[in-house]
Formats: structure tokens, C-alpha cells, sequence
């Protein structure tokens, strides 16, 4: 068994203010689906008078259907957030390559 010591300093994306209040857009509008989709049928639709084995369709689009949103609320964020930081990253690194500090021989 042998262990791997790096000294190399990890560097830390700190979000910009912009990125920040993005995803804090998409997050409260993503909570708000899913609120809707997990109370809005059980509460709401109590009109839909079509029974599937028994059971009226608001039961069924309240116990299924709010799991299968929540797992598409999952996807849909998860692919956001990587998508905006992975731009954010590249910009800032094109900007460290475009700045006069930068030494093009790869020593720093």
C-alpha cells in the first residue's frame, strides 16, 4: 500500500455575485415547482372524477407524479449548476490567459 503526497496548492472557485444570484433564482423557482406539484393536485384536484383500480386520479398524480418531478427538478438543477459554474471557470481562466501576468511558458 503506498500513499501520494501532493504539496500542489488546490485552487477554490469562489462564485461571482452574478452566478450567486442565478442559482438562487433557479433554486426558488425550482422549490416553487415543486411545491405546486406536490400540494397542488392532492389539495386542487379533487375534481377529477376518473378512478385508475379504485383510486381517483389526484391520488395518482399526487403520489407518483410529484416523485417523478422531484427527480426531474434534481436532473434539471444539477445539469444548470455544472453548465453555469463550467462557463464561469472558462471565463475566468481565458481571462487569466488574456492578462499581462500571465507567462506564456507555463512558469508562474
Amino acid at each position: 500500500m503506498s500513499f501520494y503526497l501532493s504539496l500542489r496548492m488546490i485552487e477554490i472557485h469562489i462564485p461571482s455575485a452574478a452566478l450567486k444570484k442565478r442559482q438562487s433564482r433557479l433554486r426558488w423557482t425550482l422549490m416553487l415547482i415543486w411545491f405546486c406539484a406536490s400540494f397542488g393536485p392532492g389539495f386542487f384536484a379533487r375534481d377529477l372524477a376518473i378512478e385508475i383500480q379504485g383510486w381517483p386520479l389526484y391520488f395518482w398524480m399526487a403520489a407518483q407524479g410529484s416523485v417523478l418531478v422531484f427527480v426531474a427538478i434534481v436532473v434539471v438543477y444539477a445539469w444548470l449548476m455544472n453548465r453555469w459554474e463550467a462557463q464561469e471557470v472558462a471565463g475566468i481562466t481565458k481571462r487569466d490567459e488574456r492578462s499581462p501576468l500571465h507567462e506564456p511558458n507555463g512558469h508562474d
